[in-house]
């Protein structure tokens, strides 16, 4: 019997060995069947919702979710001491816990991982998230649903182009069951939402910048969560996100990741940025904590659209996002028909535009609103700050936040100089879609601690750098 399992080891090695020197081809001959695992169900999903701004009665709850309030501000600290004590030698300093396995770490002392919220602070960031997953969901079926397949085409997105964004629908899917089965019973539900009239090319646009405060806002507190089998699951659902960003840049022909770090903001950031499209949410829906900045209109912000993106003014749908607008539009301007090397913006891989949206030096024109305005679901929140008088421009990109002064400030206008900072030596830290505020103050802030800067901003966009 030794001599046969032997021979039949050897055989094996011979098999082996032959199919890797000679090619085979082979043909099924019997078919294979097994049962199908058993899968969690989806949260239940309208494909798309009633469209459009709230008609309804005025809320009875306005406002921000609060309880006691402890301070104006988070007071700062100096680091705590132990995070200055690891020598980061490249030796080992404690005894391991298993083979292999390095001392410290969180979660890695073998208990079980219980995936759910573990405070207040989780609860509400990933009930944000949420709203955001929801909103994407009915965003990329909406497209969709508005558009003709010759109003897809007009702009080069085939039928592939739109089974790639049918898909990214699906995507949002498994990413809303996710965050709902994380928070429980009491998950935001799915909403109605009111967005700017588009054309094929804003709706690409508005779609990246949406992206955009979607995956910064993960981003931006992903490693504060108590429950870090939480951000596990919800890091490996923010890369997706993250890829449907790049898609909706390469749709609008820009450059797919034109940084070298992804920036991140903090949960009223995205609020801010997302509330405004929200119309109504069901009855007795989860509110949420975070504050609702006012807009920052970006007077000349750069249009993707135009062969030269630069030279533009007042060419955006909508306020806080700074959507790109095609009206003003004349032909011959348009990029996505142009063919001259360097200014085609049409769906592609990759472009590399001979004429930048934005660059150091360029005067940048603003105009922010008031605080007090309703917004969001039911008009039931109220924009506010607790910033003094506006002097600065925060510009947050990448590891960066770099001010710079605001210049003939006349009531709720001004104008600022896009500045000319690095990330590293060769990386402009403007660049990309990122974010712009206006403060009363430079606070010298962190990725880390970008919420420290709240208490201090006055309104809020997106600017699209490049």
């Amino acid at each position: 019997m030794v001599g046969h399992k032997a021979l039949a080891r050897a055989s094996v090695i011979t098999f082996v060995s032959r199919t890797l020197a000679v090619p085979v081809v082979s043909e099924a001959t019997t078919t294979f069947t097994s049962m199908p695992s058993v899968t969690d169900e989806t949260v239940p999903v309208t494909n798309v919702t009633s469209h459009g701004s709230y008609t309804g009665p005025p809320p009875t709850t306005t406002g921000a979710l609060s309880t006691v309030v402890l301070a104006a501000t988070v007071a700062a600290h100096p680091p705590e001491p132990y995070k200055l004590q690891y020598p980061a030698d490249g030796k080992l300093h404690e005894p391991q816990p298993a083979p292999y396995t390095p001392a410290g770490g969180l979660g890695t002392n073998g208990s079980e991982p219980v995936y759910r919220v573990q405070s207040d602070f989780d609860y509400e960031s990933i009930a944000l998230g949420l709203y955001q997953e929801w909103i994407e969901l009915d965003l990329f079926h909406w497209g969709l649903a508005t558009f003709s397949v010759e109003d897809f085409e007009a702009v080069g997105l085939t039928a592939e182009d739109r089974a790639l964004l049918e898909f990214m629908a699906d995507q949002e899917v498994g990413h809303a069951t996710l965050l709902t089965n994380m928070l429980g019973p009491q998950a935001p539900k799915q909403c109605t939402y009111n967005y700017p009239a588009m054309n094929v090319t804003e709706y690409i646009d508005f779609s990246q910048k949406l992206t955009r405060f979607g995956e910064s806002g993960v981003y931006g507190f992903l490693n504060h969560l108590d429950s870090r089998e939480t951000g596990q699951l919800l890091l490996q659902s923010i890369s997706t996100e993250a890829r449907q960003q790049m898609i909706f840049r390469q749709f609008e022909g820009l450059f797919p990741m034109p940084v070298w770090f992804e920036v991140g903001i903090p949960q009223s950031w995205a609020w801010t940025l997302l509330a405004p499209y929200i119309s109504s949410c069901p009855e007795d829906q989860t509110r949420l904590i975070w504050q609702n900045f006012p807009s920052l209109n970006i007077l000349n912000q750069p249009n993707p659209a135009r062969i030269d993106g630069s030279n533009v003014w007042n060419e955006t749908t909508t306020g806080y996002t700074n959507t790109l607008s095609t009206a003003d539009i004349n032909a011959g301007e348009a990029c996505v028909d142009a063919t001259k090397q360097g200014e085609s913006c049409a769906p592609a891989i990759t472009h590399n535009r001979s004429i930048p949206l934005s660059y150091p030096g360029r005067q940048v024109f603003l105009s922010w609103d008031e605080p007090g305005l309703p917004v969001g679901p039911n008009n039931s929140y109220v924009t506010s700050t607790t910033a003094g008088s506006p002097k600065f421009a925060a510009w947050v990109s990448q590891l960066n936040v770099t001010y710079s002064p605001l210049m003939n400030i006349s009531g709720n206008t001004a104008y600022t100089i896009q500045p000319n900072t690095s990330t590293y030596e060769g990386d402009p830290a403007a660049n990309g879609t990122m974010f712009l505020a206006i403060t009363d103050r430079e606070l010298p802030v962190t990725p880390f601690n970008l919420t420290m800067i709240n208490p201090f901003v006055n309104a809020l966009a997106i600017y699209q750098a490049g």
